[in-house]
C-alpha cells in the first residue's frame, strides 16, 4: 500500500526569508503563517499548497538566462495573473529585476528575478 503525502509548499532558499516573504506576499496576496528569521511561510487562505523560505546564509543565485558553469536554476515558479502590465508592475515596484529569456518572446509571458535571485514567471492566458 502506498503512503499517502499531500505537497503542502515549495520551499526557496534566500539570506532573508522575512523578506522574500514579504516579496511574494505582494504578488500573491497571501497571508504570512509562519514569521521568523530563519523560516517564513505563505498560504492561500483555501488551505492549498504555500510557499516557504528559509534561511540560507551561503544562498547563490541562479544565474537566468543560464550560463555554462554557473549556479543553474533549479525550479521556477509560474503566476497566472489576469493584467500582465499592472502584475509586473507590482513585481518591480516590490524588488523583482526583469530578466527576460524566453527564446519564443511571447508577449503573454515576463521572466522575473525575485530579491533572492530565483527566476518567476508572471503569464496571462490567452
Amino acid at each position: 500500500m502506498t503512503p499517502s503525502a499531500r505537497l503542502t509548499a515549495t520551499v526557496l532558499g534566500t539570506p532573508d526569508p522575512q523578506g522574500l516573504a514579504r516579496f511574494y506576499q505582494r504578488l500573491l496576496g497571501w497571508p504570512i503563517r509562519d514569521d521568523d528569521p530563519q523560516w517564513s511561510t505563505l498560504r492561500p487562505e483555501d488551505g492549498g499548497p504555500g510557499l516557504s523560505f528559509q534561511r540560507e546564509d551561503d544562498h547563490v543565485p541562479p544565474v537566468w538566462p543560464p550560463e555554462p558553469g554557473t549556479q543553474q536554476m533549479q525550479l521556477h515558479l509560474d503566476l497566472q495573473v489576469d493584467d500582465l502590465d499592472a502584475a509586473s508592475a507590482v513585481a518591480e515596484e516590490a524588488g523583482a529585476r526583469r530578466v527576460g529569456g524566453h527564446t519564443d518572446a511571447r508577449e503573454d509571458v515576463r521572466v522575473f528575478t525575485d530579491p533572492a535571485g530565483h527566476p518567476f514567471c508572471l503569464f496571462v492566458r490567452l
